[in-house]
């Protein structure tokens, strides 16, 4: 069904989130790529998202 499938999206900090397929993804967010159902989603987070601090601190941190 497609209300069950959401999108990955992710901010300029590099944060992740997950969003259903069928809605307009909000200002300030962009699709990643990838798509699934709820789960999926967030295994793939789980696999890509590696540092979960905002890239800003990262950056201001040198890493």
């Amino acid at each position: 069904m497609p209300e069950d499938l959401y999108r990955v999206v992710a901010n300029d900090e590099e944060q992740y989130s997950i969003w259903p397929a069928g809605r307009t993804i909000p200002d300030g967010w962009r699709e990643t790529g990838f798509s699934g159902e709820k789960q999926e989603c967030l295994d793939h987070i789980d696999q890509v998202w590696m540092d979960m601090r905002p890239r800003s601190l990262r950056e201001a941190m040198g890493g």
